[in-house]
Order: structure tokens, then C-alpha cells, then sequence
């Protein structure tokens, strides 16, 4: 058996009995182009309006309820968009009419209902191709830029070696940023057409994502930029492409954009299988410079009349790329919710608990303060929570919050089983009744994905205290057992602050710390923290 085949098999192995990762980007693809994800009816007045409302806030229901956190819509089609824009006109997926107004605009709509959900959106803006040679939106791109407009086979290209055509997209790119709170732009099909004519450069390529780039970080930092690179960057030095990948074909320099900070995020459409799969989803990983590498998994191919694969053919995928460390995201929408081979129930087990997309540490890294008073009035009908902000930011990014809960206190806010609600937009919340008593923790998130402390419920009495899971000590020394890769050990209140740090130690003195709950942590290397538990003193 291969090397790399044996590998794979153990990274399966492995992965099975892992704990679920509380930060992981859960994505997907949901398309608009003829409505073959949505919408599958046309708005010609009030009653078609919500009959498309009401697919789409199901569809989300769906997705929320197999665990993604991160809906890339898309919203730039063809030389058409499905909002009100300034530069281009309405795609016809809305309203059956290209160029016609739908009545309402579906991207605040789909917004505000992910946002509503404690989902990300990204706006998915397909960049070169502006559909067929005598379509609407090509008609009109073609009237006003002439010769911007390359026609390959029956198809419309703009120009990627034309100034215009960068300063153009970077254009629709800032409308978009500046008009819809987004929390990103995913690019598509920001390269070469495959069949074009002549030598491909890559600096044309990187000279539009340049453009883009300037524009969205000009108006918000926050907003993730990001795109969908050819699933094989470049052939490797034991696998081959066989001539279908990102660089050499159509030159696309995904991993150089991660280098250089042009981008945040890659979407890697990794519609393959076996070889053709696992050593480039790890080149990926190894290239990734620090920022996030979200593998595309071609969930379609399950379908007969695609590929056929067999449904452990994705599991095997998805075990892998969240042992290496990568996040996922299905093509497409549909394929996912139709079940195709019970795919839909495994993402559903798969990924049981809720996960938080990982930070942007490499924009921003100030964690917000922890909130205060965190308030539970326990009722017959459930529990309702309240809290105050810590800090009442008068301008910048807004804070969302995450929520957990557990039968034991302190909740441990570092599982995601823990979780219950994610990106809260509000300052309360009501828990549904619920098997036996939870006890609740609130953590404020920005817009840059940074958390910072939990605040703990107040006015827990010790008897509630889960003693048989604290560490043992009696008032003056704690006493542990110490981790052979920690170089220190750290105290902190349960609101992360901490109040001391010593040595390794079998014994710690706490005599001077006030009675109180505190967890203990580990210091290893890269200042890498764990924790090692709680502990209550008393005297």
C-alpha cells in the first residue's frame, strides 16, 4: 500500500474519535445563476415576494441546522446583480426579466436573515465571464465598454489584462462594502479563461485582487476578502495536476494573494478524489501563511448523473481536512439539502455542535472586554438571559455575542458543545425550556471574529459549584500535576484576567488570592495557553 494511502487511513482513524473544533469555517456555495439553488419561482408582485423569502429563510433554517456558519451568495451573476445596484442591472433570476426589479432587494434580505441566525455572509461576486455573447447583461457591459468584451466561443469575457477591467470589478466590489453590512467578497473565476488566446500573466491577475482589495479595506477591514482558486495550486513534486491547476494554467497565484495579505481566505474547489485530493488539501495547509484555507467539497459528484461517488468518499474528505487543520465548504447548496446519499444527515452529525469562524488575528488581535452583569430568570417557559456591554463603542465595528450553557458551573467556554447561540445581535435572549438547569456564560465576538472573556452568571451559590470536577486544594496550596510541555503556569479569574503567574511547580501558594473561583492554565511555547481546570478557594 502507498505511503500517502496508509496516511489517509490513519488520519481517518484518528479524526473519528477527535473532539469537534470550536473554530472552523462551515461554508457554502449558494447559487443564483438560473436559480438552481434559488430561487426556484419568480416575484412579479407581494405574494411572489414572499413565496422567495420564505424558500430562502427555509433553505437557511436547513443549513443553520447542519452547522454552517458561513453563506457565500451569490449576488454579482453575469454582468447582473440581485440588488439594487449604481453600475450594473438586475439579473433576470429574481423577477424572470433581466434588467427588471424583483420588488424588494434580496441581498439585504438574505442578509439581515443570515445575520438573524448568527451566520456570516459573503457576497459572491463572479469576476471575468459576463455570460453569453448576446445576454442581457453582456449587451449592456459590451454598449458601454466596446472592445473591454472578448468573445470566446459563444461567451463574454472581460478583458483581464485591461486596467478597466480592474478599476470596474473593484468598483462593484465597493458597492457592495459600502451599501450591505457584508462580512465579506468572494471571488469567482478571477483568472484566465482556459481557452485563451496567448500567454497568461499573473501580474494582470493580482493587479485586479490588488484593486479590489484597496477598495473593500478602504471602506471596512473587517470585510474578509476572498476567492475560489482551481483545487490544485500547482503540480506537486510527487503528484501532478495533469494539467488542470491555479498557477501554471490560469495564472492564478492564490497562495502568493495569501502571502502577500491580498487576501484573507481561500476556497480551493477541490471537486476530486483519492491522490487528486488529500496531497493537495495538505499543500493548501502548508501554503496558507497563518490565514484561513477552506477546502471546497464537491458534494454534487454524489449525484448519479454526475460522478456517482460513494457517499464515504466525503466523509473520508471531510475527516481529513478538519484533522489538517482546514475548514469546509460544499458545492453546492442544493445537492447538500436534497440529501443526495444521506449527505446531508452525516453534515448534520458530522458537525453537531456550532463552531466559530476563526479570527482575522493578522488584521486585528485586541480581544474585546468580557460583558457585565450577566442576569437568568429561571421561568416555566425557559430562561431568559440579559447582560450589559462592557464598552459602549460609539464608533467602529459592533459586537456581537456568543452564549453558552452547561449542567455544571463554571461553564466551560472553550467546548463547543457548550455553545447555544452564536453572533447574538442582542443583549438578551430567551433559552426554551430545557432538560434539568443550565447555568449560562455570554462572551462579547467583534467584527473581526476576535472573543474575548466569558462573564458567568451571577449570584450562583456553592452548593451549585461542580466541586468533584475542581482541582483540589485547601485554601493555601494547590496542588496539580504538571504538564511536561508547560514552561508556565497561569491564575485567572473566570473573566481571564490574570492575577498570578509562577513557575512550574508541583504546589502553588494561593493563600493571598481572595475566596473566589479561578481556572489554571498552561503556558507552552509561542505563549500557546490550555486550561488545566477550576478551583474554588475557601477558608
Amino acid at each position: 500500500m502507498k505511503k500517502s494511502a496508509l496516511f489517509i487511513i490513519f488520519l481517518c482513524m484518528t479524526v473519528m474519535g477527535m473532539a469537534q473544533p470550536k473554530w472552523e469555517v462551515r461554508a457554502v456555495w449558494l447559487t443564483t445563476i438560473g436559480g438552481i439553488d434559488w430561487p426556484s419561482t419568480y416575484a412579479h408582485d407581494g405574494r411572489g415576494i414572499a413565496e422567495q423569502q420564505r424558500q430562502l429563510t427555509d433553505m437557511l433554517d436547513r443549513l443553520k441546522a447542519a452547522g454552517i456558519n458561513t453563506v457565500l451568495l451569490q449576488t454579482r451573476v453575469r454582468a447582473t446583480t440581485i440588488y439594487p445596484s449604481d453600475i450594473e442591472p438586475w439579473d433576470g433570476c429574481l423577477s424572470g426579466r433581466p434588467g427588471k426589479s424583483p420588488g424588494y432587494d434580496a441581498l439585504q434580505f438574505a442578509l439581515d436573515e443570515c445575520h438573524r441566525r448568527g451566520m456570516e455572509l459573503h457576497a459572491w461576486v463572479v469576476t471575468i465571464p459576463v455570460g453569453k455573447w448576446n445576454t442581457y447583461g453582456c449587451q449592456q457591459l459590451r454598449k458601454r465598454y466596446g472592445t473591454l468584451i472578448r468573445k470566446i466561443g459563444d461567451e463574454g469575457y472581460m478583458n483581464p489584462e485591461s486596467p478597466t477591467t480592474a478599476s470596474y470589478i473593484a468598483d462593484i466590489c465597493e458597492e457592495i462594502t459600502r451599501k450591505y453590512d457584508i462580512d465579506g467578497i468572494h471571488l469567482d473565476y478571477i483568472r484566465y479563461p482556459e481557452t485563451w488566446r496567448g500567454a497568461k500573466h499573473e501580474e494582470y491577475i493580482t493587479n485586479i485582487v490588488k484593486a479590489i482589495n484597496r477598495k473593500v479595506k478602504l471602506y471596512k477591514p473587517w470585510v474578509k476578502l476572498s476567492c475560489s482558486p482551481i483545487g490544485k495550486y500547482d503540480d506537486l513534486s510527487r503528484y501532478r495536476s495533469n494539467g488542470w491547476n491555479a498557477r501554471s494554467r490560469v495564472a492564478q497565484d492564490a497562495q502568493g494573494w495569501l502571502r502577500d495579505g491580498l487576501m484573507d481566505q481561500l476556497y480551493p474547489m477541490m471537486y476530486f478524489s483519492g491522490n487528486n485530493f488529500y496531497p493537495f488539501a495538505i499543500d493548501w495547509k502548508e501554503q496558507s501563511f497563518g490565514r484561513q484555507v477552506i477546502s471546497g467539497l464537491g458534494v454534487y459528484m454524489l449525484h448519479p448523473r454526475e460522478r456517482n461517488w460513494p457517499i464515504d468518499e466525503v466523509k473520508r474528505q471531510m475527516n481529513v481536512v478538519r484533522e489538517i487543520g482546514m475548514g469546509h465548504c460544499y458545492f453546492r447548496a442544493k445537492f447538500l439539502l436534497d440529501n443526495v446519499k444521506g449527505v446531508y444527515d452525516f453534515v448534520c452529525w458530522h458537525d453537531r455542535y456550532p463552531a466559530l469562524v476563526p479570527p482575522m488575528t493578522w488584521a486585528q488581535s485586541m480581544e474585546p472586554t468580557a460583558p457585565k452583569s450577566l442576569k437568568v430568570e429561571r421561568k416555566a417557559e425557559g430562561d431568559k438571559l440579559s447582560w450589559m456591554e462592557a464598552d459602549d463603542k460609539s464608533d467602529g465595528p459592533y459586537l456581537v455575542y456568543n452564549i453558552y450553557a452547561s449542567t455544571t458551573y463554571p461553564v466551560d467556554v472553550t467546548k463547543a458543545e457548550n455553545l447555544i447561540a452564536t453572533r447574538h445581535l442582542w443583549r438578551s435572549i430567551n433559552v426554551p425550556k430545557h432538560q434539568g438547569q443550565w447555568y449560562y456564560a455570554v462572551t462579547a465576538q467583534d467584527r473581526y471574529g476576535n472573543e474575548g472573556p466569558a462573564v458567568q452568571e451571577a449570584n450562583v451559590s456553592r452548593q451549585d459549584y461542580n466541586v468533584s470536577a475542581m482541582l483540589p486544594n485547601d485554601g493555601r496550596k494547590l496542588k496539580i500535576d504538571i504538564p511536561s510541555d508547560a514552561k508556565l503556569l497561569q491564575i485567572a479569574t473566570l473573566q481571564g484576567l490574570v492575577v498570578k503567574t509562577c513557575l512550574n511547580e508541583p504546589q502553588i501558594n494561593i493563600s493571598t488570592l481572595p475566596e473566589g473561583i479561578y481556572q489554571l492554565r498552561t503556558v507552552q511555547k509561542k505563549g500557546i495557553t490550555h486550561r488545566l481546570g477550576f478551583f474554588v478557594v475557601r477558608r
